[in-house]
């Protein structure tokens, strides 16, 4: 007899750096699965390892580890962030990043771009 399948509807907040949600997010999309989908089986797999009858290697642990920090975050827009997109919002054209757009990004002229200054780029 198989269990019915619960509903999904608890959410687990976590915060990580911007650049590894958008790897993480990146990675999911070319193994074909959600970011949530990936955070599943790596909880499932640590609640009843008795399930799965091979062991996973370490390098993909960590890549669990980095799914269920994304994937657990409840806000639906994740699913859709990539990397072109954050490349669009520094580069003015879409389709390189010149001298004029690190001079934009840079407010405070210290010669490098802060997640600060990023984030307010990218909200414009």
């Amino acid at each position: 007899m198989t269990q019915p399948r619960l509903k999904k509807s608890e959410t687990l907040e976590i915060r990580l750096p911007y650049p590894t949600k958008l790897a993480f997010m990146a990675r999911c999309r070319d193994e074909g699965r959600s970011a949530s989908e990936a955070l599943r089986g790596f909880i499932d797999g640590h609640i009843e390892p008795t399930r799965s009858t091979r062991r996973m290697p370490p390098r993909l642990i960590a890549g669990a580890l980095i799914a269920a920090a994304v994937g657990a975050m409840a806000l639906p827009s994740i699913a859709h962030t990539n990397q072109r997109a954050a490349f669009d919002c520094l580069a003015r054209d879409h389709a390189a990043i010149s001298p004029a757009d690190l001079a934009r990004l840079d407010t405070n002229h210290d010669g490098h771009i802060s997640y600060a200054e990023f984030q307010a780029a990218c909200a414009k």
